[in-house]
Protein backbone atom coordinates (compact mmCIF):
# COMPACT_ATOMS: atom_id res chain seq x y z
CA UNK A 1 0.00 0.00 0.00
CA UNK A 2 3.05 2.23 1.08
CA UNK A 3 4.85 1.11 -2.34
CA UNK A 4 1.99 2.81 -3.99
CA UNK A 5 1.44 5.56 -3.01
CA UNK A 6 5.02 6.51 -3.32
CA UNK A 7 4.39 5.22 -7.05
CA UNK A 8 1.39 7.83 -7.61
CA UNK A 9 3.34 10.82 -6.29
CA UNK A 10 6.62 10.12 -8.22
CA UNK A 11 4.86 10.04 -11.10
CA UNK A 12 2.78 13.09 -10.60
CA UNK A 13 5.72 14.88 -9.40
CA UNK A 14 7.94 13.89 -12.84
CA UNK A 15 4.63 15.28 -14.47
CA UNK A 16 4.77 18.52 -12.76
CA UNK A 17 8.86 19.40 -13.66
CA UNK A 18 7.98 18.45 -17.04
CA UNK A 19 4.65 20.74 -17.29
CA UNK A 20 7.11 23.11 -15.55
CA UNK A 21 9.69 22.51 -17.94
CA UNK A 22 7.45 23.18 -20.99
CA UNK A 23 6.10 26.36 -19.60
CA UNK A 24 9.87 27.69 -19.01
CA UNK A 25 10.45 26.77 -22.67
CA UNK A 26 7.00 28.80 -23.94
CA UNK A 27 5.39 25.98 -24.90
CA UNK A 28 1.93 26.90 -23.35
CA UNK A 29 -0.69 25.91 -26.21
CA UNK A 30 -3.88 24.89 -25.19
CA UNK A 31 -3.33 20.98 -26.82
CA UNK A 32 -0.24 21.04 -24.80
CA UNK A 33 -1.74 21.69 -21.42
CA UNK A 34 -4.60 19.21 -22.31
CA UNK A 35 -2.17 16.19 -23.55
CA UNK A 36 -0.33 16.95 -20.24
CA UNK A 37 -3.58 17.12 -17.97
CA UNK A 38 -4.84 13.86 -19.70
CA UNK A 39 -1.48 12.13 -19.01
CA UNK A 40 -1.55 13.36 -15.22
CA UNK A 41 -5.42 11.53 -14.76
CA UNK A 42 -4.30 8.10 -16.41
CA UNK A 43 -1.24 8.03 -14.30
CA UNK A 44 -3.37 8.41 -11.28
CA UNK A 45 -6.08 6.09 -12.13
CA UNK A 46 -3.48 3.05 -13.44
CA UNK A 47 -1.60 3.51 -9.69
CA UNK A 48 -5.56 3.50 -8.05
CA UNK A 49 -6.10 0.42 -10.04
CA UNK A 50 -3.24 -1.61 -8.98
CA UNK A 51 -3.60 -0.30 -5.50
CA UNK A 52 -7.37 -1.52 -5.28
CA UNK A 53 -5.56 -5.00 -7.05
CA UNK A 54 -3.25 -5.19 -4.55
CA UNK A 55 -6.09 -4.64 -0.95
CA UNK A 56 -8.14 -7.46 -2.98
CA UNK A 57 -5.66 -9.99 -3.13
CA UNK A 58 -4.24 -9.02 -0.06
CA UNK A 59 -8.12 -9.69 1.49
CA UNK A 60 -8.97 -12.59 -0.14
CA UNK A 61 -6.17 -14.33 -1.53
CA UNK A 62 -5.55 -17.96 -0.74
CA UNK A 63 -2.81 -16.95 1.49
CA UNK A 64 -5.46 -15.27 3.72
CA UNK A 65 -5.49 -16.32 7.27
CA UNK A 66 -8.54 -17.65 8.97
CA UNK A 67 -9.66 -17.18 12.51
CA UNK A 68 -12.67 -18.90 12.41
CA UNK A 69 -11.53 -21.20 14.84
CA UNK A 70 -10.84 -19.48 17.66
CA UNK A 71 -14.11 -19.50 18.73
CA UNK A 72 -13.98 -22.96 18.83
CA UNK A 73 -10.92 -23.78 20.69
CA UNK A 74 -10.39 -23.46 24.36
CA UNK A 75 -8.44 -21.28 25.91
CA UNK A 76 -5.33 -22.17 28.85
CA UNK A 77 -4.55 -25.59 28.29
CA UNK A 78 -2.09 -27.35 26.77
CA UNK A 79 -1.41 -27.23 23.06
CA UNK A 80 -0.95 -30.77 22.16
CA UNK A 81 -4.41 -31.64 24.48
CA UNK A 82 -6.40 -29.25 21.42
CA UNK A 83 -8.93 -31.35 18.61
CA UNK A 84 -8.65 -31.22 15.36
CA UNK A 85 -10.73 -27.78 15.01
CA UNK A 86 -7.50 -26.25 16.42
CA UNK A 87 -3.93 -28.26 14.99
CA UNK A 88 -3.12 -28.31 11.64
CA UNK A 89 -1.18 -32.30 11.32
CA UNK A 90 -0.23 -32.27 7.13
CA UNK A 91 1.21 -35.32 7.37
CA UNK A 92 -2.41 -37.16 8.44
CA UNK A 93 -3.91 -37.67 5.61
CA UNK A 94 -6.11 -40.86 3.69
CA UNK A 95 -2.63 -42.27 1.74
CA UNK A 96 -1.77 -43.91 5.14
CA UNK A 97 -2.29 -47.58 5.92
CA UNK A 98 -5.07 -48.43 7.52
CA UNK A 99 -5.16 -49.73 10.97
CA UNK A 100 -1.63 -48.56 11.63
CA UNK A 101 -0.35 -45.67 13.66
CA UNK A 102 1.17 -42.66 12.09
CA UNK A 103 3.66 -40.31 13.48
CA UNK A 104 2.29 -36.88 12.62
CA UNK A 105 3.57 -33.45 13.41
CA UNK A 106 0.59 -31.33 14.51
CA UNK A 107 0.94 -27.04 14.68
CA UNK A 108 -1.16 -25.38 17.19
CA UNK A 109 -3.14 -22.85 14.73
CA UNK A 110 -2.11 -18.92 14.87
CA UNK A 111 -3.52 -16.92 17.48
CA UNK A 112 -4.33 -19.45 19.91
CA UNK A 113 -4.15 -19.12 23.50
CA UNK A 114 -2.70 -22.93 24.45
CA UNK A 115 0.34 -23.72 27.21
CA UNK A 116 3.32 -25.40 26.32
CA UNK A 117 5.16 -26.35 22.57
CA UNK A 118 2.88 -24.89 19.82
CA UNK A 119 4.86 -27.93 17.66
CA UNK A 120 4.34 -31.45 19.09
CA UNK A 121 4.08 -35.05 17.61
CA UNK A 122 0.73 -37.15 17.57
CA UNK A 123 0.38 -41.05 17.35
CA UNK A 124 -2.95 -41.35 15.50
CA UNK A 125 -4.56 -44.37 14.05
CA UNK A 126 -4.82 -44.37 10.46
CA UNK A 127 -9.05 -44.98 10.12
CA UNK A 128 -11.87 -42.70 9.04
CA UNK A 129 -14.08 -41.52 11.90
CA UNK A 130 -16.51 -44.02 11.17
CA UNK A 131 -14.52 -46.26 12.47
CA UNK A 132 -13.66 -45.49 15.86
CA UNK A 133 -14.77 -47.47 19.23
CA UNK A 134 -18.14 -47.14 20.37
CA UNK A 135 -15.65 -45.00 23.58
CA UNK A 136 -14.36 -42.53 21.42
CA UNK A 137 -17.29 -40.99 19.77
CA UNK A 138 -20.92 -40.27 21.86
CA UNK A 139 -24.18 -40.56 19.93
CA UNK A 140 -27.85 -39.34 20.63
CA UNK A 141 -30.02 -41.66 22.44
CA UNK A 142 -33.82 -42.48 21.60
CA UNK A 143 -36.82 -44.53 23.63
CA UNK A 144 -39.26 -43.80 20.43
CA UNK A 145 -37.78 -47.61 19.32
CA UNK A 146 -38.51 -50.98 19.74
CA UNK A 147 -36.00 -53.04 22.25
CA UNK A 148 -37.64 -56.35 20.91
CA UNK A 149 -39.41 -56.89 17.77
CA UNK A 150 -41.00 -60.18 17.35
CA UNK A 151 -41.71 -59.52 13.91
CA UNK A 152 -38.56 -59.93 12.83
CA UNK A 153 -37.39 -63.74 13.57
CA UNK A 154 -34.05 -63.32 12.11
CA UNK A 155 -33.04 -60.56 14.42
CA UNK A 156 -35.64 -59.58 16.77
CA UNK A 157 -33.66 -56.82 18.35
CA UNK A 158 -34.99 -53.17 17.01
CA UNK A 159 -32.32 -50.93 16.03
CA UNK A 160 -32.60 -47.23 14.95
CA UNK A 161 -30.94 -44.35 13.64
CA UNK A 162 -28.22 -41.99 15.35
CA UNK A 163 -26.08 -39.21 14.91
CA UNK A 164 -23.01 -39.56 16.16
CA UNK A 165 -19.89 -37.34 16.94
CA UNK A 166 -16.47 -38.24 17.31
CA UNK A 167 -14.94 -36.48 20.88
CA UNK A 168 -12.50 -33.69 20.96
CA UNK A 169 -9.46 -35.03 21.29
CA UNK A 170 -9.37 -38.17 18.96
CA UNK A 171 -8.06 -38.07 15.27
CA UNK A 172 -9.28 -39.72 12.34
CA UNK A 173 -10.11 -39.04 8.43
CA UNK A 174 -13.52 -37.91 6.73
CA UNK A 175 -16.80 -36.19 8.64
CA UNK A 176 -16.33 -36.04 12.65
CA UNK A 177 -20.12 -36.65 12.34
CA UNK A 178 -21.70 -39.75 10.90
CA UNK A 179 -24.66 -41.62 11.16
CA UNK A 180 -24.63 -45.23 12.83
CA UNK A 181 -27.28 -48.12 13.48
CA UNK A 182 -27.47 -48.61 17.18
CA UNK A 183 -29.61 -51.56 18.65
CA UNK A 184 -32.45 -50.07 20.78
CA UNK A 185 -31.39 -50.30 24.87
CA UNK A 186 -33.57 -48.84 27.09
CA UNK A 187 -36.06 -49.88 29.67
CA UNK A 188 -39.27 -49.07 30.87
CA UNK A 189 -38.56 -50.14 34.75
CA UNK A 190 -40.11 -54.30 34.45
CA UNK A 191 -37.93 -57.24 36.19
CA UNK A 192 -37.07 -60.28 34.27
CA UNK A 193 -37.18 -61.99 38.17
CA UNK A 194 -40.79 -60.79 39.10
CA UNK A 195 -42.03 -61.41 35.62
CA UNK A 196 -40.99 -65.02 35.81
CA UNK A 197 -41.64 -65.33 39.74
CA UNK A 198 -45.45 -64.28 38.59
CA UNK A 199 -45.41 -66.35 35.58
CA UNK A 200 -44.23 -69.56 37.95
CA UNK A 201 -46.95 -69.21 40.86
CA UNK A 202 -49.94 -67.27 39.46
CA UNK A 203 -49.71 -67.50 35.73
CA UNK A 204 -52.43 -69.72 35.41
CA UNK A 205 -54.43 -66.31 36.25
CA UNK A 206 -52.61 -64.42 33.90
CA UNK A 207 -51.02 -62.44 36.20
CA UNK A 208 -47.47 -62.58 34.20
CA UNK A 209 -49.08 -61.08 31.20
CA UNK A 210 -51.42 -58.40 33.15
CA UNK A 211 -48.20 -57.40 34.84
CA UNK A 212 -46.10 -56.85 31.68
CA UNK A 213 -49.13 -54.65 30.20
CA UNK A 214 -50.82 -57.32 27.96
CA UNK A 215 -53.88 -56.95 29.01
CA UNK A 216 -55.53 -59.10 26.12
CA UNK A 217 -53.35 -61.96 26.92
CA UNK A 218 -54.14 -61.55 30.25
CA UNK A 219 -57.57 -61.89 29.92
CA UNK A 220 -57.19 -65.18 27.73
CA UNK A 221 -55.46 -66.75 30.50
CA UNK A 222 -57.69 -65.76 33.16
CA UNK A 223 -60.87 -67.13 31.58
CA UNK A 224 -58.86 -70.37 29.85
CA UNK A 225 -57.09 -71.09 33.49
CA UNK A 226 -53.94 -70.37 31.73
CA UNK A 227 -54.98 -72.59 28.99
CA UNK A 228 -55.49 -75.60 31.11
CA UNK A 229 -52.34 -75.07 32.33
CA UNK A 230 -50.58 -75.82 28.83
CA UNK A 231 -50.44 -71.75 28.41
CA UNK A 232 -49.24 -71.26 31.64
CA UNK A 233 -45.92 -73.77 30.87
CA UNK A 234 -45.20 -72.38 27.68
CA UNK A 235 -45.27 -68.63 29.25
CA UNK A 236 -42.73 -70.09 32.40
CA UNK A 237 -40.43 -71.27 29.57
CA UNK A 238 -40.43 -68.51 26.80
CA UNK A 239 -40.15 -65.52 30.20
CA UNK A 240 -37.28 -67.58 31.56
CA UNK A 241 -35.47 -67.08 27.97
CA UNK A 242 -36.25 -63.53 27.51
CA UNK A 243 -38.47 -63.98 25.00
CA UNK A 244 -41.62 -62.34 25.90
CA UNK A 245 -40.99 -59.18 27.02
CA UNK A 246 -43.00 -56.00 28.15
CA UNK A 247 -45.34 -54.51 25.87
CA UNK A 248 -43.78 -51.77 24.56
CA UNK A 249 -41.01 -53.57 23.21
CA UNK A 250 -38.43 -52.47 26.17
CA UNK A 251 -35.57 -54.83 27.86
CA UNK A 252 -36.37 -55.92 31.55
CA UNK A 253 -34.06 -54.89 34.37
CA UNK A 254 -32.22 -58.33 35.99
Amino acid sequence: MRKNKSELYYSCLLLLLAFWSSTDADITTTDETSTLTSAINQTIESTLSSTTETITTTTKGPNRTDWSHITKCPSNVQCNLLGPDCIECPGYTINCIYGDEVAVTCTAKPGLNCTGPEQFEKRPICRFCYQTEPWEHTCTDTTNCKVVNTTRTSNPRGVYISNCTVKQHILCLGHRTFKKRRKCNWTSGYRWSTTLILSVTLGGFGADRFYLGQWREGIGKLFSFGGLGVWTLVDVILVAVGYVGPHDGTLYIY
